[in-house]
C-alpha cells in the first residue's frame, strides 16, 4: 500500500486523469456486457396481444412478482427464459389471454333454464371459435375469423338453402398461403360443418384479396376463369421441369431453351355406350304349360256339403281318362353391354413443345492466329435429344402433339471469349491469429471466460500505465544526474592549474567539455524514446568554442586572454 501511495503521489495530474478514464471505460464495458447478457435472457411470453389481453397478463405477472419487459408498444411481453414455459402454463390455467372467441368450453358450465334456441346459438358460437383456433394454428396465419351460415331446410325445393361459410385470415409478415393451403382450409371448415361443401367456403385476407377460387364456372361451361389459366400453367411448369431435369445433365443449364404450350378441354359430361354381340345369345324368358282332361267320376265326401252349389272340394278326374296337352315357350335375346363414362375436366387435348439448342464453340491456334469456330450439334445428337424429350413429356402424335427441335447459336455464345486465368495471388496471412478456444467462447457467449479476459485486460492496463510512469521518472532522473555530472566536470575543468599557459588551459577545458558532451550524447542515445532535450546556451557556446579551437586555436587563445585580462584591468 505504501508503494501504491508513493506511486500515486508521484503521478502528475494528467496521468491520474488518464488512469481514472481508462478504469471507468473498462468498468463501464464490463457493466454493459453484463446488462447485454441480462437483456438477452428475456424471451417473448406472448406477442401481438391486444391492449386488454396485455393488461390482464401484466396484472397477473405483477401479482406473482415476476420480472417482465414490454416491447412493441406493449403488445409483446418478455420474461426470463427459464420461466417462460412455466408462466405460459400458469396463464393458460387462468384463461389468459382471452383474445378470440370462446370454444366448446362455453358448455363447461351448466345453465339451467336455457331455451333450445339459446343452446343452438351457443353451439354455433362454440363451433366458430374452435374453427378460428384451428385455422390460426397454421404457421402462416396470425389471426382468423370464421362465420358460418347454416343450411335452411324447407318442403319446397326452391326455398332450400345450402350451408355457407366465410374465413378471414391475417397472415404473418412475409408469409403467403399457397393454393394448396387455401384448399386445405376450405376442406377443414367444410368437414367440421354438416351440409357444407368445400366450394361454398370463401377465404380472403385482411387486405381484401380473394384467396379461394370458385369452380362453378367450369361446370357451367362458362368462359375460362383464372382457375383454368392456373391449371394450364401448372401443367406447363411440370412439363418444363421434366425437360430441364432430363437435359441439364447432358447439355448444361445455359445450353438450351424450352417452351411448352398445352391445350386443355374443360368441358365435362357423361358418355353412354351400348354394344351388341350377335354371335352370343342368352335366354331371357321360359314358359311351360301342361293340360290334362278325362271322364268325371263321383268323388268327394258324401253329404250335404258335396251337394251345394259351391262345394268345398271339387271332384277329381280319374287317372287314365281324357286328353293331355303340354306347352313350353322360351325367349332368347342377343348379348348387350351398356357402359356409362363420366368425362373429367382439364383433359389435355393437344400439346406443343419447342426446344432450341445452342451451338458449341472451340478455338484453334494460339496467339495472333487463334480463331473461334462455332459448330452446330450433329444430327444424331439432335435425334437422341428429340427422343429423350418425347419420352419425358409423354408425346402422343395420334393426339396431334408436336415437338420441334432446332439449333441456333445463342448471343452469349457468339460473343464469348475464354477468360484469361488470373495470376495466382499469394495467400494472405492473418495479421493476428485468434485462438480457437477464444473464438468458441465468443460464439457461445461464455461470460466466465469473457469476464476473466476483461479483468486481465484491466490489470494489464494498470500495470502498463504504472510501468510507463516509472520508466519516465527514471529517465528524467538519469538525465538530471548526467547534467549535474557535466556541470561538475565543467567546474573542475574551469579551475586553472598554476604553471600552465593560457592557451594550454583553454585547450584542456575545451577538450574536457567535448569529451563530457560525447559521453552525455552516448548515454542519451542508449535510452529509448526520450523527449527532445532543450540545449542550453552554455552548451552551444562550448561546442562552438571547441570547433573554433580546432580551426583557429591562436585566435581563440587571444580571445580568452582578453577575457582573462579584463577583470584585472577593471579592479586596478
Amino acid at each position: 500500500m505504501d508503494q501504491l501511495k508513493r506511486l500515486l503521489a508521484s503521478l502528475s495530474r494528467r496521468q491520474k486523469i488518464k488512469l481514472v478514464i481508462a478504469a471507468v471505460v473498462v468498468v463501464g464495458g464490463m457493466v454493459g456486457l453484463l446488462q447485454w447478457r441480462d437483456a438477452r435472457d428475456f424471451v417473448p411470453l406472448y406477442s401481438g396481444l391486444s391492449t386488454e389481453d396485455a393488461a390482464s397478463v401484466v396484472a397477473r405477472l405483477k401479482q406473482s412478482a415476476v420480472e417482465y419487459r414490454l416491447q412493441n408498444n406493449g403488445s409483446t411481453i418478455l420474461v426470463r427464459s427459464a420461466r417462460a414455459a412455466e408462466l405460459r402454463l400458469e396463464m393458460a390455467s387462468a384463461g389468459l389471454p382471452q383474445s378470440g372467441r370462446i370454444g366448446f368450453e362455453l358448455f363447461d358450465r351448466n345453465n339451467f333454464g336455457v331455451t333450445e334456441f339459446a343452446e343452438q346459438i351457443n353451439y354455433h358460437r362454440a363451433l366458430e371459435g374452435e374453427l378460428e383456433r384451428s385455422v390460426a394454428s397454421l404457421a402462416e396465419v396470425d389471426e382468423a375469423r370464421v362465420h358460418i351460415t347454416k343450411s335452411k331446410d324447407s318442403v319446397f325445393a326452391e326455398s332450400r338453402q345450402a350451408a355457407k361459410a366465410s374465413v378471414l385470415v391475417k397472415l404473418r409478415p412475409g408469409a403467403r398461403l399457397a393454393p394448396a393451403n387455401v384448399q386445405a382450409v376450405a376442406y377443414l371448415v367444410s368437414s367440421a360443418v354438416e351440409g357444407l361443401a368445400a366450394e361454398a367456403v370463401t377465404i380472403l385476407d385482411v387486405r381484401g384479396n380473394l384467396l379461394s377460387r370458385p369452380r362453378r364456372a367450369l361446370a357451367d361451361g362458362a368462359e375460362p376463369s383464372e382457375a383454368t389459366l392456373e391449371y394450364r400453367q401448372s401443367i406447363e411448369r411440370d412439363l418444363l421441369a421434366k425437360i430441364r431435369a432430363t437435359l441439364e445433365p447432358l447439355l448444361g443449364p445455359e445450353s438450351f431453351r424450352a417452351g411448352v404450350s398445352v391445350d386443355c378441354d374443360f368441358s365435362s359430361g357423361e358418355q353412354s355406350e351400348e354394344t351388341f354381340a350377335p354371335d352370343q345369345s342368352v335366354m331371357l324368358q321360359s314358359q311351360r304349360t301342361e293340360d290334362l282332361s278325362g271322364a268325371a267320376q263321383a268323388s268327394g265326401v258324401p253329404g250335404t256339403a258335396s251337394n251345394l252349389a259351391r262345394p268345398s272340394s271339387r271332384p277329381l278326374a280319374a287317372p287314365g281318362g281324357g286328353v293331355a296337352r303340354r306347352t313350353e315357350n322360351i325367349s332368347y335375346a342377343t348379348s348387350r353391354t351398356v357402359r356409362r363414362v363420366k368425362l373429367p375436366q382439364g383433359v389435355v387435348k393437344r400439346m406443343s413443345v419447342a426446344l432450341l439448342i445452342d451451338h458449341a464453340v472451340r478455338f484453334e491456334g494460339s496467339g495472333a492466329t487463334r480463331r473461334r469456330i462455332v459448330e452446330p450439334p450433329p444430327p444424331a445428337r439432335l435425334q437422341s435429344i428429340r427422343e429423350l424429350v418425347a419420352g419425358a413429356v409423354g408425346l402422343q402424335p395420334d393426339r396431334g402433339d408436336q415437338l420441334v427441335v432446332g439449333s441456333l447459336p445463342f448471343e452469349s455464345t457468339a460473343g464469348w471469349e475464354p477468360p484469361v486465368p488470373p495470376a495466382a495471388a499469394p495467400a494472405a496471412r492473418p495479421l493476428l491469429a485468434i485462438p480457437a478456444w477464444l473464438l468458441d467462447a465468443i460464439e457461445k457467449k461464455n461470460m466466465v471466460i469473457l469476464g476473466a479476459l476483461g479483468g486481465a485486460a484491466l490489470v494489464t492496463l494498470v500495470i502498463l500505465a504504472v510501468g510507463i510512469i516509472w520508466w519516465r521518472r527514471r529517465r528524467k532522473a538519469k538525465a538530471k544526474i548526467a547534467v549535474q555530472r557535466a556541470v561538475e566536470g565543467g567546474a573542475e575543468a574551469g579551475q586553472l592549474e598554476q604553471g600552465q599557459t593560457l592557451q594550454e588551459r583553454v585547450e584542456a577545458q575545451i577538450a574536457q567539455q567535448q569529451a563530457q558532451r560525447e559521453r552525455q550524447e552516448k548515454e542519451l542515445l542508449a535510452s529509448l524514446r526520450l523527449p527532445p532535450v532543450t540545449t542550453k546556451k552554455g552548451e552551444v557556446l562550448a561546442k562552438h568554442l571547441a570547433e573554433e579551437s580546432k580551426k583557429n586555436p591562436e585566435g581563440l587563445a587571444q580571445i580568452v586572454r582578453t577575457w582573462v585580462n579584463e577583470p584585472e584591468e577593471r579592479f586596478r
